[in-house]
């Protein structure tokens, strides 16, 4: 195959246009391209003036593809990444522990492999856990079992839905596949920044939990596991609501950011951790239509998506901050997973067509700036802070929220601004600096302006500040091996984001990719 790039459009330009392109960067007639499709589409809006998207296309020519090439424009040998799952034949079952990305997609290769996993996951199926996280929204009784955090899909399927990372491991292009496979719009495949938003992935997840059982596994809802059984330093077994034990000897521990329960008697079995780097902070809000603005120049009109925004800083004193998960036309939502306790999280519907933007405001936060002692300290903080949160917001899980030029005025806020708070049960306006740690708010009053200077209207001073932001990583990791079993324990895989080995749902998927691999490792031995 030949891949063609740098082909640009218009925004609204139709894309059947893509075929003459590559013609014309080939020096071919159009007639000479027999099949084509896109590989890669990107919008360029750095200069205001000359907004246009950038493909890349593969396609079939006829002729000697090294000679197209060599005289093509922006051409190359295209070879598609094919990802091969090898076959197993074993008594033995592997169980994987979360069905959040790094345990579905860990679950889905397995159960391809025939190997027929046995998932547990802790939360409901998708369908009873959105009607637990409607009624939280709506006002009613936080289920600690049943919310954002705990469930089917896990935290990414509340969320925009981002499927872009950092990372550039081939098997990103295996997971794209499957999302669409299991009901994903073809686009994401090739969106430099692919998004499905939470109403596609709550389909999804339900499709690829279809699909594991269809090829051998199972999938249990509401089912914790409370402790491992091990002996000679191996896994041997899982305890399943205190008193119910699965016999295994392969375990991926795909748990999330927010089982801290979990955590605890881990390390109480004494199972290797250490403390990590994280970040917290506050939800940001503007209206959209200022962040289209900024961006584009000009408002956006119906041929531009909701524009998008990634922000970084790095302060003189060596402190830094960056915004994270930016949900245009999205919601700032309740991400609540213990009682007591308030912490916020950003997500948009496919449409993305709410009024405001919102993202992450984050502070990166290395483990001396932990004031608990211990691995799970970073925990203990993050509840402290939780927990003042909804003291502050009066203990009807409300959130504290203040206006950005409030804040940088070291002033609490009375009321709404230009801009209206999304986030749902209700928030209390009033002082950040009563809820969060000096060493976040000072960050953030540093970074709010340098943002401002990056992205005119940041700093807006009727922006929404709405806190906290508490989950948006670990701040643990278990440790493993090359082999990614636990060093101190064999059998045991841990998996993921909550283990500290990834950023995202994209990153995680990839992540139980690679448990799962290591697992059928074991048993081809």
């Amino acid at each position: 195959m030949i891949a063609v790039g740098g082909l640009k459009l218009r925004p609204g330009e139709g894309e059947a246009k893509l075929k003459l392109l590559a013609a014309k960067a080939l020096r071919v007639p159009e007639r000479d391209i027999s099949a084509w499709r896109i590989l890669k589409k990107s919008l360029d809006a750095r200069k205001k003036s000359d907004i246009h998207y950038i493909y890349t296309v593969e396609v079939t020519a006829a002729g000697d593809e090294a000679a197209l090439i060599a005289r093509g424009k922006n051409a190359r040998l295209w070879v598609p990444f094919a990802y091969d799952i090898p076959r197993v034949t074993s008594e033995k079952r592997p169980v994987v522990v979360g069905f959040g990305p790094g345990g579905m997609f860990a679950a889905l290769v397995l159960a391809y492999s025939g190997a027929r996993p046995i998932v547990l996951e802790r939360g409901p199926e998708a369908e009873a856990r959105q009607r637990a996280v409607e009624a939280f929204r709506a006002g009613g009784p936080l289920d600690p079992e049943a919310n954002v955090q705990f469930g089917e899909g896990g935290a990414g399927t509340f969320s925009d839905g981002k499927l872009h990372t950092g990372t550039h491991d081939q098997r990103i292009q295996w997971v794209l596949e499957q999302f669409v496979k299991h009901g994903a719009p073809e686009h994401i495949c090739y969106d430099a920044k692919p998004h499905v938003g939470t109403d596609v992935l709550l389909r999804v997840v339900r499709a690829i939990r279809e699909t594991v059982i269809a090829h051998g596994g199972e999938v249990h809802f509401g089912v914790k596991v409370t402790g491992l059984s091990v002996k000679d330093g191996q896994v041997i077994g899982v305890t399943v609501n205190e008193i119910q034990e699965i016999e295994t000897d392969q375990v991926i521990l795909a748990i999330g950011h927010s089982a801290r329960d979990t955590f605890a008697w881990l390390h109480k079995l004494g199972v290797p951790m250490e403390r990590k780097a994280f970040s917290m902070g506050v939800r940001i809000e503007h209206r959209q239509a200022d962040i289209d603005q900024a961006q584009y120049g000009r408002p956006r009109g119906k041929d531009l998506p909701p524009a998008e925004y990634a922000l970084s800083c790095h302060l003189p004193d060596g402190s830094s901050a960056y915004t994270f998960c930016m949900c245009p036309g999205g919601y700032v939502f309740a991400a609540a997973s213990e009682e007591g306790g308030v912490c916020t999280n950003g997500m948009s519907y496919s449409g993305r067509s709410g009024e405001n933007a919102n993202a992450a405001l984050l502070v990166t936060l290395k483990p001396e700036d932990v004031p608990y002692p211990g691995v799970l300290g970073g925990m203990e903080w993050q509840r402290e802070i939780e927990r003042a949160a909804y003291v502050y917001g009066g203990e009807y899980y409300r959130a504290p929220c203040q206006l950005v030029g409030d804040f940088l005025a070291d002033r609490p806020s009375a009321g709404l601004g230009a801009v209206a708070p999304t986030y749902t049960p209700g928030v209390v306006y009033g002082d950040l600096r009563q809820v969060l740690p000096e060493q976040i708010t000072n960050v953030m009053a540093q970074a709010i302006p340098v943002l401002g200077r990056k992205l005119p209207g940041f700093d807006a001073p009727d922006a929404v500040l709405t806190a906290p932001e508490t989950r948006s990583s670990s701040p643990v990791r278990i440790l493993r091996g090359e082999d990614l079993q636990s060093l101190g324990l064999r059998g045991l895989y841990p998996c993921g984001e909550g283990a500290g080995y990834a950023g995202g749902i994209t990153s995680a998927a990839v992540d139980g990719m690679r448990c799962a691999e290591a697992v059928l490792r074991e048993y081809g031995k």
